[in-house]
């Protein structure tokens, strides 16, 4: 009995959190209340608040169930060997981007973040947690890259943290572009082709050392 108890207990909390993200994409998180919510989801109010203690600590554990799985997932980049860490970080990156695009929760939790989501007042907190996670991708990105460097697949002249702030520049500039505009450019095709240019460019640097033609 208890453990159904538990289990229904976890369906309603995802089922809080699915309507959530669909009332938050449709009407921004500031003009969005938890009895909203709590209508959506098919429960009370006293449901809601049982789960979650006001709307930031909905909005957090929105944002841990799309993408905390995914943050696990940078631990490959620990590896040991002769590995070039950077080849993971890519796969990463192109990862995040294919989910973007055929994620639903994916997709909707980027475009409430970016433009559904005003970081003041009881959100404001959140946007420290962002900037957190924010802060630990390029802490990883920057390693990653130092790792390719000490293994020598990178130059002496490649500044790690440049290179790690221009990926997530890439990627960020990317995603927000499309999320606004889907017709803009296909992301599926054109992130990857674009993480390989970048990437490409730090490796052309790499081949031009080696060959004593430094320009």
């Amino acid at each position: 009995m208890a453990k159904k108890t538990k289990e229904e207990a976890q369906e309603t909390r995802n089922a809080i959190l699915d309507a959530a993200e669909v009332v938050f994409q449709e009407r921004g998180v500031s003009r969005t209340s938890l009895a909203e919510i709590a209508a959506a989801a098919g429960v009370t109010r006293g449901a809601v608040y049982w789960h979650f203690a006001n709307k930031a600590d909905l909005f957090d554990a929105m944002v841990q169930r799309v993408f905390g799985l995914f943050e696990k997932k940078f631990t490959e980049l620990q590896a040991a060997g002769d590995e070039n860490p950077v080849d993971l970080l890519r796969k990463m990156a192109c990862h995040f981007l294919e989910r973007v695009v055929n994620d639903p929760s994916y997709f909707r939790m980027i475009d409430i973040s970016w433009h559904k989501c005003e970081y003041i007042g009881e959100m404001a907190v959140i946007r420290d947690s962002h900037l957190e996670c924010g802060n630990r991708y390029l802490e990883i990105s920057t390693e990653a890259f130092r790792l390719a460097q000490e293994r020598g697949f990178l130059p002496l002249t490649v500044e790690p943290r440049y290179a790690a702030v221009g990926l997530m520049s890439l990627i960020d500039g990317m995603v927000l572009n499309w999320t606004l505009d889907k017709k803009l450019f296909p992301l599926a095709s054109y992130g990857p082709a674009l993480i390989d240019t970048y990437m490409a460019g730090l490796g052309l640097m790499f081949i031009a050392e080696k060959n004593g033609s430094r320009e």
